[in-house]
């Protein structure tokens, strides 16, 4: 398994090139203290990422399929 750590400039690229959702560097600084962000570790003072736990948590944040924004949420089996 992969265990190479990313800054969070590098998360932030990561998530708008790989999972197409744009996020900010500033955006993941305030949800290390708001929460609500991607699981980071500590490498000193600074938040470091895993691609494999910012496609995790893009995954999770993301709604399930719809038609349209009145229908109901299509299962997906």
């Amino acid at each position: 398994m992969e265990q190479t750590y990313i800054n969070r400039e590098e998360a932030a690229l990561y998530l708008t090139a790989q999972c197409g959702l744009k996020v900010s560097k500033n955006t993941l600084q305030k949800w290390v203290t708001t929460g609500g962000g991607p699981v980071y570790r500590k490498f000193g003072n600074r938040a470091v990422y895993r691609k494999q736990d910012l496609d995790t948590w893009a995954e999770a944040k993301l709604s399930a399929p719809r038609m349209s924004s009145s229908a109901p949420e299509l299962s997906i089996a």
